[in-house]
């Protein structure tokens, strides 16, 4: 497994690369938030530790950067801003977890091997005869690629991440398209049925259902 440290202290650098270098897996630093998005454009990564107060670019603007174009890897901030609003800023910016400095390397250490089980399990997810292969960005009915865009794609991920519960249209416009202003939500209802034409899913297979005047629902049909 591939980890990427972005932290400005060289101290806590050194000290986590040993550490989990130790433990197993490959490491690459940087000190520079601009220099850390230059890396995610040229490497693949498992997992990125994260500081906040970077120079160039903020950890903050980074995490938000790596969520326009990777819904999967995961992220973890490393940071001493600990207040509730600032946690939910960051993972609303698409952080996975917050762990305040100074942080326990083991407790670290669990944090990262939780997350590397659940990214196991979330390789691939399904809906009824619809497979997602979350690593490949691939979308399969029946066995059958089926071509979506990006913006389809992320949409159809999300409903199906989501299953049994219903997306409301704003929920939608804010967690993948991340506009938090009035927009005109009737732009997802053209994707929605983008994506049910290319699906071709019979009647009996319409695994997502329109909540008239709220949103959609994914749900497998026995």
């Amino acid at each position: 497994m591939h980890i990427l440290i972005v932290e400005d202290e060289e101290g806590i650098v050194q000290f986590l690369k040993q550490g989990l270098e130790e433990e197993g897996y490959k490491i690459t630093t940087t000190t520079d938030g601009l220099k850390g998005f230059e890396l995610i454009q040229k490497e693949k990564f498992d997992l990125i530790l994260l500081d906040w107060m970077l120079p160039q670019m903020s950890g903050l603007e980074l995490c938000k950067a790596i969520r326009l174009k990777d819904t999967v890897t995961t992220i973890i901030f490393l940071t001493a801003r600990d207040t509730i609003q600032e946690t939910i800023e960051g993972l609303k910016a698409g952080a996975n977890d917050h762990i305040k400095k100074p942080f326990s390397f083991d407790e670290l250490i669990e944090r990262i091997k939780i997350h590397f089980r659940n990214q196991e399990v979330q390789k691939k997810l399904n809906l009824g005869t619809i497979e997602i292969d979350v690593l490949q960005h691939r979308v399969l009915v029946k066995g059958t690629e089926v071509m979506l865009t990006q913006r389809e794609y992320e949409l159809l991920l999300y409903l199906v991440k989501n299953k049994g519960k219903v997306c409301t249209r704003t929920q939608i416009i804010e967690d993948v398209w991340d506009i938090h202003f009035d927009y005109d939500t009737g732009v997802i209802d053209v994707f929605m049925n983008a994506i049910r034409k290319k699906l071709n899913l019979k009647i009996e297979e319409d695994y997502i259902k329109t909540v008239r005047g709220v949103g959609y629902i994914a749900n497998d049909i026995n």
